[in-house]
């Protein structure tokens, strides 16, 4: 059946000399993967350009549910996030982003506020100017509640603990030993109850910023046994630093 779809880029894997299988979340078919042929090569650059980490791609694909991978027709720019390509943090964060969705996102079935909360996601990363060094964390913070394992953010007092377990905020902290410093914790309380625009604006220490990363990212494994361990996580942790 031939179909079309907007699909955000996670990641691809050379398959011959000129093609690529990728890996893309599509607004109509959920993870997918593509093989997409011609791509490589000297004359290519154009088509190489498109196939960045969190590029936006119309797609007309020949889909068969039996089928682990699909073929492409034929495939347009939607939105190319030039700004991220460009800057070398940005495009840190893209890849960060991408093999993390590569690892927790495992259904086929379509989910168009997922789909949506991803894009807005993209062109908010590419748009926005200094600072945005907390943007990977606010993402994480935002993408669990589709995930469906948000925490409770009813806790409103300090020195509160993140109960990464049970996904709660609590006084003491929890007899199982799986929760965050009460420094994390507070920081991690106010990401979940604010805004990107408010995240990007909290003042972090790079040291910080990373334990605040390595505890969401806990708290995703504990939730997802299935996520895999993030290799772009250490580029990321030099680059924020």
């Amino acid at each position: 059946m031939l179909g079309k779809t907007k699909g955000i880029l996670l990641h691809q894997l050379k398959y011959t000399d000129n093609a690529v299988i990728v890996q893309f979340y599509t607004e109509n078919y959920g993870r997918q993967s593509f093989i997409m042929r011609g791509v490589r090569g000297k004359r290519k650059g154009n088509q190489a350009a498109l196939l960045q980490p969190m590029s936006v791609l119309e797609i007309v694909a020949y889909f068969k549910r039996t089928r682990e991978v699909q073929s492409v027709k034929e495939y347009t720019a939607s939105f190319v996030p030039l700004n991220i390509h460009n800057n070398i943090k940005k495009s840190c964060i893209a890849l960060f982003l991408g093999e993390v969705l590569s690892s927790v996102l495992k259904e086929e079935t379509p989910n168009t506020e997922l789909f949506c909360f991803i894009e807005d996601s993209v062109l908010y990363l590419d748009t926005i100017d200094e600072p945005f060094s907390n943007f990977h964390i606010a993402f994480l913070a935002g993408l669990s509640s589709y995930l469906g394992f948000e925490p409770d953010k009813t806790m409103q007092e300090t020195g509160c603990f993140f109960d990464l377990m049970n996904g709660n905020f609590c006084v003491i902290p929890p007899p199982h030993g799986s929760y965050a410093t009460s420094e994390v914790s507070g920081i991690l309380l106010s990401f979940f109850n604010s805004s990107f625009d408010a995240i990007m604006k909290y003042p972090l220490s790079g040291t910080i910023r990373n334990e605040v990363l390595e505890t969401i990212l806990r708290y995703y494994s504990l939730h997802l046994p299935g996520l895999k361990k993030i290799r772009s996580l250490e580029i990321l942790h030099e680059v924020f630093l």
